[in-house]
């Protein structure tokens, strides 16, 4: 019985956690703007995701931020996920020696 009742308060308290996830929308310029300005970060890349979106990475190598955004046909973009430790992908190298 303790077990259960410890399993049902545990849920209780970690349920809201689930419904507080929010996505920040706004306009594409605003958010671009503010990626821009307040975090010094570029457009690094992306691509269509359907007809209807596209998504773009924006990173500073300086700071080493990076956020992902998806922008819809309507112009409005919503944060997917952003962090920092950005790292390059390292280049891929031939071996020496061995003909291409």
């Amino acid at each position: 019985m303790r077990r259960l009742i410890t399993a049902v308060t545990t849920a209780a308290v970690f349920m809201p956690l689930a419904g507080h996830a929010q996505q920040f929308c706004a306009e594409r310029a605003d958010i671009t703007n503010r990626l821009k300005t307040g975090y010094g970060e570029s457009y690094a890349g992306g691509g269509l995701r359907n007809s209807e979106s596209v998504f773009e990475i924006w990173m500073s190598e300086e700071k080493g931020t990076w956020t992902i955004l998806m922008t819809m046909a309507n112009g409005r973009s919503c944060v997917m996920a952003s962090g920092t430790n950005w790292r390059k992908a390292m280049p891929e190298v031939e071996p020496a020696g061995i003909p291409g």
